[in-house]
């Protein structure tokens, strides 16, 4: 019965021990979502966070998403400006501030590991005559959130405009598809996805059903990615 017993505590103790080193070893990994129509389209819980979870199981996801259709990118970069050497306009930054304070409340007392931002937009950009300064203002986007987040580790995923290129702003359109990818690949810690087959046979603005839940899959998936890059 002493032996018994005494096998028990041991194999208790291994197992409070085992445990312990799992807790320390665990990790906290934080998704940012924003964007404007297409990103708002897309629930994350169908296909990218379940996405993640799975392949980063025993370590706690975050995923923050924050969308408005509609919008350009100046709501999000604070210094965004028509001219480069133009004043910046009032105003901003205002969704920006709100993605970043559902960040703040997601992550309150928690010791973040990875930083993966997933970026869809450009739509209204490129239908507004403002795909030149598209590129600076991405850039400066990405900047802006791994200062702010003292992240320079901080990976992000855009998500390329789609084939939808209408009409009097094809040109537009094509040119931020461009900026977009330019970004992506000039940085050690961009990356980029597809999104030309998820709109349809008509080539829509936005996105069939679908549609979203591959977009999900391509955004975890290239985040991944990143993290792993990252780990190296």
């Amino acid at each position: 019965m002493r032996l018994w017993l005494g096998s028990c505590i041991q194999m208790l103790f291994v197992l409070i021990c085992v445990s312990s080193v799992q807790a320390e070893d665990a990790r906290t990994h934080l998704f940012i979502l924003s964007g404007q129509s297409n990103m708002q389209g897309l629930d994350p819980d169908i296909s990218f966070t379940p996405t993640v979870e799975q392949a980063l199981a025993g370590d706690e996801v975050i995923v923050v998403k924050d969308a408005q259709g509609g919008q350009p990118i100046r709501r999000w970069y604070r210094d965004w400006r028509a001219d480069p050497a133009g004043a910046i306009p009032e105003g901003n930054g205002d969704l920006y501030v709100r993605l970043m304070n559902k960040v703040e409340v997601a992550t309150k007392d928690k010791q973040i590991d990875t930083v993966t931002f997933v970026w869809m937009q450009g739509e209204r950009d490129a239908k507004t005559g403002f795909s030149e300064v598209y590129a600076a203002s991405l850039t400066g986007l990405v900047k802006q959130l791994r200062d702010d987040l003292n992240r320079p580790d901080m990976g992000f995923v855009i998500g390329r405009l789609s084939d939808h290129a209408p009409g009097e702003n094809a040109l537009g359109w094509d040119a931020v598809r461009e900026a977009q990818v330019e970004v992506a690949e000039a940085d050690r810690r961009g990356a980029w996805v597809d999104t030309d087959d998820l709109n349809g046979n008509n080539n829509g603005l936005h996105y069939t059903r679908e549609g979203y839940k591959t977009l999900g899959e391509r955004f975890a998936n290239e985040s991944l990615k990143l993290i792993g890059q990252a780990n190296e």
